[in-house]
C-alpha cells in the first residue's frame, strides 16, 4: 500500500497544499518497504489529489486540508488523515500500528492556511 506524506522536508506540513514535498511510503506486511520524495508540483484547485492517486496513493497524511481536496480523496477512494504533526516516517508508522488518528479538521481559509496546522 502506498502511503503519502504531505511534508515540508520530513516534517508532517501544516497545510497539504501549501507543502513543499510529498514523500511517498510503499508498505508491505506493515512495515516501510521504500521511500521517495516528490517535490510539490503546484498548488491549484482540485490537482493534487488526483496526481497523488494517480501515482498509487491509498492514504494521504497531512496536517491541515481544504474540504475540496477531501472530497476528492473520498471519491478516489484515498483515506485522508488530517490533523498529524511531527515527523513524516513516524507518522506512517504509527499509521501502519493503527495509532494515527484523523482530527477530521478541515481548513475554509485558504487565506489562513499558515493556520491550518493549529487545529
Amino acid at each position: 500500500m502506498k502511503i503519502v506524506v504531505a511534508a515540508m522536508g520530513t516534517t508532517v506540513a501544516g497545510h497539504f497544499g501549501h507543502c513543499e514535498n510529498f514523500i511517498f511510503f510503499d508498505t508491505a506486511d506493515g512495515a516501510i518497504t521504500s521511500v521517495e520524495t516528490v517535490p510539490n508540483p503546484g498548488h491549484r484547485p482540485g490537482f493534487l489529489p488526483n496526481f497523488l492517486a494517480d501515482r498509487g496513493a491509498k492514504v494521504i497524511i497531512s496536517g491541515g486540508m481544504g474540504g475540496g481536496a477531501v472530497e476528492i480523496f473520498n471519491e478516489r477512494d484515498v483515506e485522508v488523515i488530517i490533523g498529524i504533526q511531527g515527523d513524516a516516517r513516524e507518522a506512517v508508522e504509527r499509521y501502519l500500528k493503527g495509532e494515527l488518528v484523523s482530527t477530521g479538521s478541515i481548513c475554509h481559509e485558504h487565506e489562513h492556511a499558515d493556520e491550518c496546522g493549529n487545529h
